[in-house]
């Protein structure tokens, strides 16, 4: 089926036209909602400020411009995204915690999702406190009073708890992932912002660069496409086995492991933590305490210089892809379902040789995956470095970029196995 059959179909299936329609009303509540402002606050001069400093900038841009808007989901999925963060990491350290993610099947899935939206609330109401108290700090916004205060950091959570609601309501009755959607329906709503922007600063003298800039994004887009649909298929081969009066397996197939099996996480995952330090140092960067105001003073700046910010990012993605991996991903459970069904990879005994086997291959392919994806989140940087162009760097850079295409990629994916079931069940 052609790409206009494809879309023929869609039109008349009228359940997936449905899921596509919710996932489209989604967007437009989410961006309605990113541009009604928190009640009483006027903001200022936030979209210099956003500019000058690249996490917060990124967390802009990922929230569609709410955070400059002062909006009421002026957080996005952040908050969301740090408590799931937090828990994956006690899975490390609580066995209990562990086992109801891993082994307890969907019952521990849904319990172990629960926990993340209950710290989802007290992390929306920190994040919420710590940025308008930032923002009024840096006199970005007016002076606000204490029920003012309250009553913003009030709206704001609620505004982080509705937008959670929002993700997973795009997943259960649209198609995709919700969160990775609403962070592209963000990423895309800043498209027509940054073309207004590159046209009002645009400079005849810089073509060379925008040139080389926007084929520096065709060959990261080329690349993410290759990495997200890379795989290792490594050959398993079943030994025939008879039960009854029939006879089983007798046949070789491939176990396919991908070269970012973590997508796109590691790298909102690196970034919701190295938005922590840089959002307390701006915090305490005015305290009355010259000590601690020195100290916040020295860590904000260190954080603002590109290659100390560029190289913790790097490192940061890259132990995250692996981190992510081994949560998601566990050799001797898939070693013992191999085993249970009389499948073996040649050369290899079954049992622990085949999970040491599984792991020796999983941490080559993760090298691989986890360098293209560090390298695709210090991209900005690099190309602003060499280029001196800051319009279009979030956007096409890198991180930005890789969300876009792996999330189209995905949902594309999720869209043609939903029309391919339905064939089926035509059939």
């Amino acid at each position: 089926m052609n790409w206009f059959g494809q879309i023929g179909y869609i039109l008349k299936d009228r359940q997936l036209r449905n899921k596509i329609l919710f996932v489209l009303f989604a967007f437009a509540v989410f961006r309605l909602a990113a541009n009604i402002p928190i009640p009483g606050i006027a903001s200022e001069d936030l979209q210099k400020f956003f500019g000058e400093s690249q996490i917060l900038g990124l967390l802009n841009l990922f929230s569609g411009g709410a955070l400059s808007n002062v909006s009421i989901i002026m957080l996005g999925m952040s908050p969301y995204i740090t408590s799931v963060i937090i828990l994956q990491l006690l899975t490390m350290i609580f066995p209990a915690l562990e086992k109801l993610y891993k082994e307890e099947g969907d019952q521990g899935r849904q319990k172990f999702n629960q926990y993340g939206r209950i710290a989802t609330v007290p992390l929306a109401s920190l994040q919420a406190y710590g940025m308008l108290v930032l923002f009024q700090n840096q006199g970005l916004i007016g002076s606000l009073g204490p029920m003012t205060l309250f009553s913003s950091i009030v709206i704001v959570t609620c505004g982080s708890v509705f937008l959670m609601w929002l993700g997973e309501l795009i997943s259960e009755r649209g198609i995709g992932n919700g969160v990775s959607l609403l962070i592209f329906a963000g990423i895309i709503a800043r498209t027509p912002i940054e073309i207004r922007n590159a046209i009002y600063t645009w400079d005849p003298s810089n073509l060379p660069f925008y040139i080389l800039f926007f084929v520096i994004a065709l060959l990261i887009i080329a690349g993410v496409v290759v990495v997200n649909e890379g795989k290792r298929n490594i050959p398993v081969s079943y030994a025939k086995r008879v039960r009854g009066n029939k006879m089983y397996g007798g046949f070789s197939t491939y176990l396919p492991i991908n070269i970012n099996p973590a997508g796109v996480l590691p790298i909102i995952f690196a970034m919701s933590i190295l938005l922590f330090p840089g959002m307390i140092a701006n915090f305490l960067s005015g305290s009355a305490n010259e000590s601690l105001a020195n100290i916040a003073q020295g860590v904000n700046n260190l954080l603002q210089n590109a290659w100390i910010y560029g190289g913790l990012y790097f490192v940061l993605v890259f132990l995250f892809t692996y981190f992510y991996t081994s949560v998601t991903f566990n050799p001797e459970t898939v070693s013992n379902n191999l085993q249970k069904m009389g499948g073996f990879i040649s050369g290899i005994r079954p049992g622990r040789p085949t999970a040491a086997f599984l792991q020796k291959i999983l941490y080559k392919i993760l090298f691989v995956g986890a360098s293209f994806l560090g390298t695709i989140a210090v991209m900005p940087s690099i190309i602003q470095g060499f280029t001196g162009i800051q319009s279009f760097t979030f956007l096409i850079g890198g991180t930005a970029l890789l969300i876009m295409v792996s999330v189209i990629l995905d949902f594309w994916r999720q869209l043609k196995a939903q029309m391919e079931m339905r064939e089926y069940e035509n059939f």
